[in-house]
This record gives C-alpha cells, sequence and structure tokens, in this order.
C-alpha cells in the first residue's frame, strides 16, 4: 500500500472513531441526565404504565419530523411490541385528518431536538383540546415543544457528528437510547414476561422460540388416549389409528399418569418370550408410569430442554390441574420447522 493509501486509510479510521466517540459520549452523558430528571422520569413511566396497557384505555402515540420522526416510529415499534399499545403519528398527516386517531386517553411522546420543528409545533394546541397529554423528549428546554409538554425530557446540548455540524446523527443517538430505556422500564415496571411477549411475535423463528405449548402441541382428539388396563394389543391400534408414535394413559378424572410408546413395546416383547400374553396384558405392566409432562402454558423451549434431556420424543400437554389437553410430537414440529 502506498504513503498515501495508508494516509487515507488512516484518515478514513479517524474520523470513524471520531463519529463514534462522539455518540457514545451523548449516551453516557444522558446517565447523568437522567439521574437529574428522576422525578420526571418517575412520572412520565407511571403514566404510560397506568394509562397504556392491557386493559386500559390510552394508547402511547409516538410523534416526530424528520430524522427524529424516525426514530419516534422506531420507538413505537419497540413500546407496542413490550406491552404498551402504540402508533406512529406523522405530524403534517395530523394536521389533515390524522389527529382524529387521538384520544382524551392518549399520551403522546413527541420527539424533536430542536423543539421547534413547525409541523410538530402547529399540532400541539389541537392534541391539548383533545385532552391528551404530551410528554417530550427534546435538547432545547425553551423551545416551543416543551413549553406546551405537560412533562419534558432532556438529552442535553448536543453537537452533531456530522462534519458540518448539521445533519442529525448524534442527536438521534440520543433519543433513541433514551427512548429505549424509556419503553424497557415501561417494560419491566408491567413485570412483562417471555409469555407476554411471545404473543407479540408469532411468525418467524422468534415466534417459534416464544410459542407456547399449547399453541405448538397436537390437539386432544388427534392423541391416543387409554387407561392402564388397556390391552397393549389395544393400545397399539389406538396408537395407529391417531398416527402417532405413543400413547398417553389417564386415570378416570382426566389426569396423565403414564405414557407408552414403541420403546415401552420393544422391552416388553425383548423380555417377555410370549408375545402374544404381551399384547394381551394391560399397559400398567410395561407403560413408563408416571411420565414426563408439561402445561400448555409453559414455553415450547422449556418442553424441548425436557424431550432433550430425557431423550424422550412425545411430550403429554397438560392444564394446570394436570388434566390431558394434548401431546407435543417432535417430529411434527421438525416438519413446522423447527430447531430441535
Amino acid at each position: 500500500m502506498t504513503d498515501t493509501n495508508q494516509s487515507t486509510s488512516t484518515n478514513t479510521l479517524q474520523h470513524m472513531h471520531k463519529v463514534l466517540t462522539s455518540e457514545s459520549q451523548a449516551i453516557e452523558s444522558l446517565i447523568g441526565l437522567c439521574s437529574e430528571q428522576e422525578a420526571v422520569i418517575n412520572t412520565v413511566v407511571s403514566a404510560i404504565v397506568e394509562q397504556c396497557g392491557e386493559g386500559k384505555a390510552g394508547r402511547l402515540v409516538l410523534c416526530g419530523v424528520g430524522k427524529a420522526g424516525i426514530i419516534a416510529h422506531k420507538l413505537s415499534a419497540t413500546f407496542a411490541s413490550t406491552g404498551t399499545p402504540s402508533f406512529f403519528l406523522h405530524p403534517t398527516e395530523a394536521r389533515h385528518g390524522d389527529l382524529g386517531m387521538v384520544q382524551e386517553t392518549d399520551i403522546v411522546l413527541a420527539l424533536s431536538n430542536s423543539g421547534s420543528s413547525e409541523e410538530l409545533t402547529s399540532i400541539l394546541p389541537a392534541i391539548k383540546r383533545i385532552g391528551a397529554q404530551i410528554f417530550a423528549i427534546s435538547g432545547n428546554n425553551e423551545s416551543p415543544l416543551v413549553s406546551h409538554a405537560d412533562h419534558a425530557l432532556d438529552i442535553g446540548k448536543i453537537a452533531e457528528a456530522c462534519p458540518l455540524g448539521l445533519a442529525p446523527s448524534t442527536s438521534t443517538t440520543a433519543m433513541l437510547a433514551l427512548g429505549d430505556a424509556l419503553a424497557l422500564t415501561v417494560q419491566h415496571k408491567r413485570a412483562f414476561k417471555a409469555e407476554d411477549y411471545a404473543r407479540y411475535h408469532p411468525g418467524g423463528a422468534l415466534g417459534r422460540k416464544l410459542m407456547t405449548c399449547s399453541e405448538a402441541m397436537r390437539q386432544r382428539e388427534q392423541v391416543a388416549v387409554v387407561t392402564k388396563t388397556t390391552a397393549v394389543q389395544e393400545a397399539l391400534k389406538a396408537i395407529t389409528k391417531k398416527r402417532a408414535g405413543s400413547a398417553i394413559i389417564i386415570d378416570n378424572t382426566d389426569t396423565v399418569v403414564g405414557i407408552f410408546t414403541d420403546g415401552d413395546l420393544r422391552r416388553a416383547l425383548s423380555e417377555n418370550a410370549d408375545a402374544s400374553a404381551t399384547l394381551a396384558s394391560p399397559l400398567e405392566d410395561y407403560a413408563t408410569i408416571p411420565c414426563k409432562s408439561i402445561c400448555g402454558d409453559d414455553l415450547l423451549q422449556s418442553a424441548l430442554h425436557i424431550c432433550s434431556e430425557y431423550k424422550i420424543n412425545e411430550l403429554p400437554v397438560t392444564d394446570k390441574n394436570k388434566k390431558l389437553i394434548g401431546m407435543l410430537d417432535l417430529q411434527d414440529l421438525a416438519d413446522r420447522g423447527f430447531s430441535l
């Protein structure tokens, strides 16, 4: 590499470091700013938790223009996926009828570094008339946005990393970081669990990972169901009819007590020279009693862990009272694209 090329490469890397350092410093400074704004943060988080959520009347409306609008759009998606009903409202469209989506019980969270974007500030009086609360994230505490807001969070005076000092870069990074911290703190306050998260992510690998057992199982009517006194031969007929690899054994209260698998059958036949006698015997002589099972509300990942640990291919699924509701079959899951 020539000296000129080396110099160009070095300058490029130095500038990359400069930008990343600028943005990381802006995020680091937010830690101190949050401490200074503790009372406001507590108020904002509490209001979102109490007004916007499952069973609540309000939604969190994210609003902003330009690059701040893009950040607002992303934050709305983060809130929505973590238990806070939310949508993005574009200020320009709001001026032409979309403001009708906002209701009195909502909270509007508006983002603007300058706090003076005309498209945004012009709709604030109308939002006030509707009765919705206005929260702000801004870098200018003397701005029109902050003056209209019920509560405002400050990202501080930020110098953009852009060589011209113009393109939103460091400021939008700070908005994103503060907004993420706000969203995930609200999630924490809701005690929002992985099972709750799964409800909003049904598709793709993430959805499969967070699926519950009841969502992935064979339904009860697709399961070979027998009792301890059922003859082995009759159990085999039931297994064949249901195209399964096992039969689930229940008692007279529908509680799961055991399972009879092809492995149990092989062991029975190998231990008894009289095959006809084995086939006529009750299942309780050869079945796995008791057996592993899992609650339908548990995550599928928990079931897969049990199957892996105990080297089993079928797992009964029960309700909270241990009553049979279905069965997980690893072959079914493999056919549907699960990584087992």
